[in-house]
């Protein structure tokens, strides 16, 4: 019987010449009686709802001092999804496998690795300027598909989603950053300042991109 791909996003149909369907392979057929292998594009696999990672950055208190190690990380977390071609279900696996960390100041670093938590600096970095920062992480997912209960199989291409950003605040521990005409009140320490235009961090004039 003659074979028959369809880009489930596009509806283009792609005829793949005769073939046999063996008894039980997850497959649909068209009303003519047609078998159709059913795939999953990149199309497909960016349409899917695969969640952003839980990105990690800094100590909990949400500052750390002027050249101290940030210590990054992510929870890496392979996602499946369920859904439906042709009336066919089919399950989506999301692998997470790169992640790309912006720290807000011009530096950029692509890794494999997911990160530890501290006192792991497997993936870190640091600040050389005081202010506020947001760290940003866009991590890279390869996909696999199964029809119906079948094989795993690969999609072809990979997808990427950002993480909702990391609000970090380098504090140098030998100024401020106030108004002068506003009295400050320190006696909770550390004193941060709220984030506001003057209070954001500079870029790095040395800013560069690392791999890891």
């Amino acid at each position: 019987m003659e074979s028959v791909t369809i880009d489930t996003v596009t509806g283009t149909e792609t005829t793949n010449g005769y073939s046999c369907i063996t008894p039980g392979t997850p497959n649909a057929v068209t009303p003519e009686g047609e078998p159709v292998v059913i795939t999953v594009t990149r199309s497909d696999f960016a349409e899917l709802p695969v969640q952003p990672l839980s990105a990690h950055a800094g100590p909990d208190e949400g500052w750390l001092p002027v050249n101290m190690v940030n210590v990054l990380y992510a929870d890496p977390t392979t996602q499946t999804l369920d859904t439906e071609l042709l009336g066919v279900p089919v399950q989506v696996r999301a692998i997470p496998i790169g992640y790309h960390w912006d720290l807000g100041d011009g530096n950029t670093l692509t890794t494999k690795k997911p990160g530890q938590p501290f006192p792991s600096e497997q993936v870190s970095a640091t600040y050389t300027q005081e202010g506020w920062y947001d760290i940003t992480l866009t991590t890279t997912f390869a996909g696999q598909f199964s029809v119906n209960g079948g094989e795993w199989q690969d999609i072809d291409g990979t997808i990427e989603i950002a993480s909702d950003p990391v609000p970090l605040f380098s504090k140098s521990l030998e100024s401020r950053l106030v108004n002068p005409d506003v009295p400050v009140d320190e006696e909770a320490d550390p004193w941060i300042p709220a984030r506001t235009p003057d209070t954001e961090g500079p870029r790095d004039p040395a800013a560069t991109h690392r791999e890891l």
